[in-house]
């Protein structure tokens, strides 16, 4: 046996008043390489919001064919390093940290659903001086305690990814964190026990295409399974590959009474 892996990718333009229909996709491969990235994401040079993984940052090389990705970072990953020192009460700034950046979502809250101009107003009024008030105290910081410390370790991963973190602030389409992903991963995560083996590569490739297909219906609050009933039924009964895009999850409602 072999060890192969779900690579998740989430499009929801929703929290900034997008209308574009939000999807999932799903890549099986074997590998957590880089190169796997840069394969999925080859001729795409728009925004990207990630975790920490390395994997990421070779899109952002400005002599990438096609042009450097812009990568936001995910404050709720940053928080969870945080959080965890919180809990364990040894760290004040730990603490102090977690409770500053709970006013970051508190802001997000308001302005969830407005057009990406009033968010970015919003987040350089409110955001900016709590996101300038955490970076220079981790600076401060990270000069007082023991190099080799959880707290040093969560500080310098902030750090060294300013930039990224900071993208929202000036881009009203980015999100504050990356959990719409993380929601997204999930239901794979919760049946990997009971799904433990895809049989092959190829098996593990038809397992990712149809949990594209699924998850997106849930996405765009369609009931999958009517959905997959009526687009395998349209398909047997001769549906032209021209009009294959109107069988997407997020045309179900709009051609539920159609005929093929």
């Amino acid at each position: 046996t072999k060890t192969g892996w779900l690579w998740t990718y989430v499009r929801d333009d929703r929290p900034f008043g997008g209308t574009d229909p939000p999807m999932v996709a799903y890549r099986f491969e074997d590998s957590r390489a880089a190169d796997c990235a840069h394969r999925h994401l080859a001729g795409f040079s728009g925004l990207l919001q990630v975790d920490g993984y390395t994997a990421y940052k070779r899109l952002a090389d400005p002599a990438r064919p096609g042009g450097p990705v812009t990568l936001a970072a995910c404050w709720a990953h940053l928080r969870r390093k945080f959080y965890e020192l919180h809990l364990s009460g040894v760290s004040e700034t730990a603490t102090w940290s977690v409770e500053r950046m709970a006013v970051l979502w508190a802001i997000e809250a308001q302005v969830r659903g407005h057009g990406p101009d009033e968010r970015r107003q919003a987040r350089l009024q409110c955001s900016a001086p709590v996101v300038a008030e955490l970076f220079a105290r981790w600076q401060a910081d990270l000069g007082r305690i023991p190099g080799k410390s959880k707290l040093a370790e969560a500080i310098r991963h902030a750090l060294v990814r300013r930039d990224a973190f900071e993208h929202f602030l000036q881009d009203g389409r980015i999100e504050l964190d990356s959990n719409t992903v993380e929601r997204a991963i999930r239901p794979q995560t919760l049946i990997r026990k009971n799904v433990l083996f895809a049989g092959s590569d190829g098996g593990g490739t038809t397992w990712a295409t149809i949990a594209t297909l699924l998850a997106t219906a849930r996405l765009n609050d369609i009931d999958p399974q009517a959905w997959l009933a009526l687009t395998l039924e349209r398909i047997a009964n001769g549906w032209p590959q021209s009009r294959l895009d109107e069988l997407m999850p997020w045309h179900h409602r709009k051609n539920e009474t159609a005929t093929g």
